[in-house]
């Protein structure tokens, strides 16, 4: 399959890497090669961006809890 040129892919199959579509396309046709449709599905799962705000949260979440409370909390959680 020609994907556009400037660049090869294992199989001398080129593709154009300027192209962000072709780039998407090209990647997930190796997906599903390599991996199977559910395996390239899950492979892509763990690179979503989430919901919501983290800094946001884990500010709210960290109020008031200092370093040194941390590395306690680790330590007797290793402790278990």
């Amino acid at each position: 399959m020609d994907y556009g040129g400037n660049g090869y892919m294992n199989d001398n199959t080129t593709i154009n890497v300027r192209n962000p579509a072709l780039v998407r396309k090209a990647g997930m046709d190796a997906l599903v090669r390599e991996l199977g449709i559910v395996g390239a599905i899950y492979f892509l799962r763990q690179f979503s961006t989430g919901q919501g705000n983290y800094t946001a949260e884990r500010e709210i979440l960290l109020e008031g809890i200092t370093l040194d409370e941390i590395i306690k909390n680790v330590r007797e959680i290793d402790k278990q």
